[in-house]
């Protein structure tokens, strides 16, 4: 059954306005996808001014404690601006070995920034 003028053109027409629209679509996808790319780059180029030899002071100006097991010379942190961006902190205590947090303790090694689930406690 050959199919009239009208069915063709009402073909046409739907193609045309789902092509259209996915167009529009892929242009606003793309746009969201380019901003959060722009965000993780930007946060990464941030978690990564955090060098060794630095303090933990400089440390907590970019990332905070994580809840979970640790002590003093060992800790995980997460970025401030997501708690699922982390890193993996080894620390040299340069007061009172064995006391609390102190913030002139140095960083002596530190991870790679890692994406992990949040700890409860």
């Amino acid at each position: 059954m050959p199919m009239s003028i009208r069915s063709v053109l009402l073909i046409a027409l739907c193609s045309w306005m789902l092509i259209s629209t996915s167009g529009f679509l892929s242009a606003q996808q793309r746009t969201v996808q380019q901003d959060r790319e722009a965000w993780v780059v930007a946060s990464l180029q941030r978690m990564e001014t955090i060098k060794v030899g630095m303090t933990r002071t400089d440390l907590l100006k970019v990332f905070r404690v994580e809840g979970g097991l640790s002590n003093r010379e060992s800790r995980t942190y997460v970025y401030d601006e997501c708690r699922y961006f982390k890193v993996d902190v080894v620390f040299r205590s340069v007061e009172k070995p064995g006391s609390d947090e102190f913030g002139g303790d140095i960083i002596v090694k530190i991870s790679r920034p890692y994406v992990q689930r949040m700890v409860l406690d």
